[in-house]
């Protein structure tokens, strides 16, 4: 069968596909320390469940409009509002069936063929197909470790060509959990103004912050900025909300109304009875979440500290998410890759055969020399697990 060209260029998601590796190697009776899975390990809270119980049980069990039910727009809208200070109207909303899907539609709908898309590496791993799917060209521009691995206003000017059309900014960032301050996007948002690029901020981690960090998106910096920025945001990784499928994407009405309209004619609505128990994650108690945060920070400082004891690892410290990103590259050399392997696959093979630890290689996010680890697990596997990458490390010799 010939499949259309625009499928045969786009890989499967890495972190999937490492998930399911794992889940297999499980179902084998082998013990396997999973730091592959970006996934709260938490239920989803007890108040939310309960909101979808009832939303069943009272019938609301039919479509919605395409976009997202008033209910759950006005959530967003006041979340939105009492949390960054941005207003917006229900047309400038579109709930989809999670946050990626959100990106997909958003992408669909800003990109064609031509455009060029400036995506700082390390990066999520499904920015770049989504951009291909869309026809247009993602533009990698690698950004530095001693700098936290975020981009700079300079790389960001000297990645420009008159195809440019957007950037793409993840603060908390999936793979590195660095957070981006005021000042980083200010000096950005310059640039975005003076070439009239529009910015995709994909906020899925903006609760998820440590040591007093205070959350800032581009979008709240001015009007302006306001204007060009399409937000993505979703309850997925705040309220342990992975299988509900809901995310939520607020940016100029034009375009929202664009995306809402392709979700017409792929998906329809989200699911009715998620977008009840959304409304409720949004609308409802937040003290889950600061318990969740809690937990999560005093992982970020465990998993850091071990990895950093191992000798020749380095590794910023995170401000966000549930992500640590170390620097092995130190172990590069006493690997030997298979074909066509780059080395942080080959480490990623070698501790998932020797240490039944399972990571993401960092090539998959464009960093080659590092490796992603996902916290989002209990204390006990995480101190298990690091204790198996140095055991398994120390066999390779020096």
């Amino acid at each position: 069968m010939e499949l259309a060209r625009r499928i045969r260029q786009i890989p499967p998601s890495a972190t999937l596909a490492l998930n399911a590796k794992a889940n297999q190697l499980k179902a084998q009776g082998v013990d396997i320390v999973n730091f592959g899975v970006g996934e709260p390990d938490f239920e989803t809270p007890d108040n939310i469940r309960e909101a979808g119980i009832k939303a069943i049980r009272e019938g609301h069990t039919r479509y919605t409009p395409v976009g997202g039910t008033p209910e759950l727009k006005e959530a967003i809208i006041r979340r939105f509002q009492e949390d960054y200070g941005l207003a917006y109207k229900p047309g400038e909303i579109l709930v989809s069936c999670g946050g990626k899907h959100g990106l997909y539609n958003l992408f669909q709908v800003l990109f064609e063929a031509g455009d060029e898309v400036i995506i700082p590496a390390p990066f999520w791993v499904s920015y770049p197909p989504m951009v291909m799917l869309a026809d247009a060209t993602p533009v990698v521009v690698p950004t530095r470790q001693e700098n936290g691995f975020k981009l700079t206003a300079l790389e960001l000017r000297q990645s420009l060509t008159p195809k440019t059309k957007a950037l793409v900014l993840n603060s908390p960032s999936n793979p590195t959990g660095m957070v981006y301050t005021r000042k980083e996007l200010e000096a950005l948002g310059e640039v975005v103004l003076e070439k009239g690029l529009y910015v995709v901020s994909d906020d899925i981690y903006d609760k998820i912050l440590f040591d007093g960090e205070k959350f800032v998106n581009i979008a709240m910096l001015s009007p302006e900025l306001k204007a060009r920025t399409f937000i993505l945001n979703g309850v997925s990784k705040t309220y342990a909300m992975t299988g509900w499928r809901i995310g939520y994407l607020a940016g100029p009405q034009e375009g929202i109304a664009a995306a809402t309209n392709l979700q017409s004619q792929s998906t329809s609505n989200p699911t009715s009875i998620s977008q009840k128990a959304a409304a409720e994650a949004l609308s409802g108690p937040q003290e889950a979440v600061a318990a969740m945060v809690k937990e999560f920070a005093w992982r970020r400082d465990d998993i850091l500290r071990r990895s950093l004891e191992i000798p020749g690892v380095t590794c910023p410290k995170p401000g966000g998410a549930f992500y640590l990103f170390p620097n092995f590259s130190a172990y590069y050399d006493r690997l030997k890759p298979g074909a066509g392997q780059s080395p942080s696959q080959a480490l990623a093979d070698y501790l998932l055969t020797e240490a039944r630890l399972a990571a993401v290689p960092g090539n998959e996010f464009g960093e080659d020399n590092c490796l992603r680890f996902s916290y989002a697990t209990s204390r006990e596997r995480i101190a298990t697990g690091l204790t198996r990458i140095k055991e398994a490390l120390e066999k390779l010799g020096k």
